[in-house]
C-alpha cells in the first residue's frame, strides 16, 4: 500500500509499505477521505514535537473516514463495505498513537475490533466527505460540552477553523445557546462562517467588545459595562484570547481552552475570584461526543461539507499540508484516497 511517511520539518514522502495482515479478531479498513489537522500542519511546518506526537519515519494522519475491506472470522459486528469512523484513541490498540493512526495511508489495521470502541459505523445519511470531519467535530463538540452551557446563553468562539466552527454549531444546535459569534483574523474563513448564519468579527479590524455588545447586548463586568457573553471558547490558540476574556468577560463567564497553546500565563486570581469567572480545559473527546456529532451531521441542519475548501490525492500530500497552512486562503483540506 501507499503511505505518507513523516521524516521531519517539511519532509513527507510517499512510500510503499506491506499491506497489513488481518487477524481473526481484527478488521482492515480502506481509507476514503482524510482531513488534515492543524497539528499535522504544525509538525510539517515546524518539525517534531510542535503539534501532536508524530514518530519520525512512521505513518501519520488521524481524521479519517474508511470502508471495511477485510474482516477477521471472529468479528461479527461489521461486514465488508461498511463505512466506519476509526476512533483515534483506540483504533490501533495504542492510545499514544491517537494522532498517527495512518489516515494518510491507504489501509489501517484495527486490532480486536469492536463497534462503539475502535470504530463507529457511519450512517448513510452522512456524506462521505462530511464524515471525514467527524474527528475534529468531536474535539469542537467536547469544548462546547465543557463550557457547561445552558439554554438561552450566549457564546463567542475565537477561531474559525474546523474545530471552532464545530464548537459553534454544537453550542447552537446541541447545547441550547441562543446566540453564537465567531471571531477570526481570516476574512476568507469568516465569509464561510457567515453562510452558517453566525455573526462574525475580525479582531484585527474591529473592536471585539463593541461587536459583541451589538450581538449579545450589555452585561456587567468588574471593570464596567461589557457584552452579555456567558462563554468564551479559544479554538485559535492566540495569547490575546485569554487576555480578552480577562479584560471584558462579564461576571460569571466561562473560558474554555481547546486550541493547542503551551505558553505559560500569569493570571489575576483575585479578579477571577471576585468576578466568579472560570477557566476550563478541553482536550480530545469521548464516545458521547462522537454520538452527538453523528446526530448533528445526520440532521443536515448545516452544510458541513462546505467547510472543505481543497482536495488532493495522496501523492500530493505535501502540497495539501502547505495549503492547509495557508489559513488566509483555505479552511479544511482533505486527502481524497479515491483518487489514488
Amino acid at each position: 500500500m501507499k503511505a505518507a511517511i513523516y521524516y521531519g520539518k517539511e519532509d513527507v514522502r510517499i512510500e510503499e509499505l506491506k499491506n497489513p495482515v488481518c487477524g481473526d479478531n481484527d478488521i482492515i479498513v480502506r481509507n476514503l477521505y482524510a482531513s488534515i489537522c492543524g497539528t499535522d500542519a504544525a509538525v510539517y511546518r515546524h518539525g517534531p514535537d510542535t503539534g501532536h506526537k508524530i514518530t519520525v519515519g512512521k505513518e501519520f494522519g488521524h481524521e479519517v473516514v474508511s470502508e471495511v475491506a477485510e474482516v477477521g472470522k471472529n468479528v461479527k459486528s461489521v461486514k465488508i463495505g461498511d463505512i466506519v469512523y476509526p476512533y483515534p484513541l483506540l483504533a490501533t490498540g495504542d492510545p499514544k498513537r491517537a494522532g498517527t493512526i495512518g489516515g494518510f495511508s491507504q489501509y489501517i489495521l484495527i486490532p480486536d475490533c469492536k463497534v462503539g470502541k475502535q470504530i463507529y459505523k457511519v450512517s448513510e445519511k452522512i456524506p462521505l466527505k462530511t464524515a471525514a470531519l467527524i474527528e475534529p467535530f468531536t474535539v469542537g463538540t467536547r469544548a462546547a460540552r465543557r463550557s457547561n452551557s445552558k439554554a438561552g446563553e450566549n457564546a463567542v468562539v475565537f477561531g474559525a477553523g474546523t474545530i471552532g466552527i464545530a464548537a459553534a454549531m454544537a453550542l447552537k444546535q446541541l447545547f441550547g445557546c441562543d446566540k453564537v459569534m465567531i471571531a477570526d483574523i481570516s476574512d476568507f474563513r469568516l465569509e464561510k462562517v457567515k453562510n452558517f448564519g453566525f455573526p462574525v468579527c475580525n479582531p484585527e479590524k474591529q473592536n471585539v467588545q463593541e461587536e459583541m455588545i451589538k450581538v449579545f447586548g450589555e452585561a456587567y463586568a468588574l471593570r464596567g459595562t461589557t457584552a452579555d457573553a456567558d462563554i468564551f471558547i479559544d479554538a485559535a490558540g492566540a495569547e490575546s484570547v485569554l487576555e480578552t476574556f480577562m479584560d471584558i468577560g462579564k461576571i460569571g463567564s466561562r473560558f474554555v481552552a481547546v486550541a493547542v497553546n503551551n505558553a505559560l500565563k500569569e493570571l489575576d486570581i483575585l479578579h477571577l475570584t471576585y468576578a466568579q469567572k472560570s477557566i476550563i480545559g478541553s482536550g480530545g473527546y469521548m464516545p458521547e461526543d462522537v454520538n452527538d456529532v453523528m446526530k448533528l451531521m445526520e440532521s443536515g441542519v448545516y452544510n458541513i461539507e462546505s467547510i472543505i475548501t481543497h482536495e488532493f490525492p495522496l501523492i500530493e500530500i505535501s502540497k495539501a499540508i502547505e495549503t492547509a497552512c495557508d489559513t488566509e486562503n483555505s479552511l479544511n483540506v482533505v486527502i481524497d484516497h479515491l483518487k489514488n
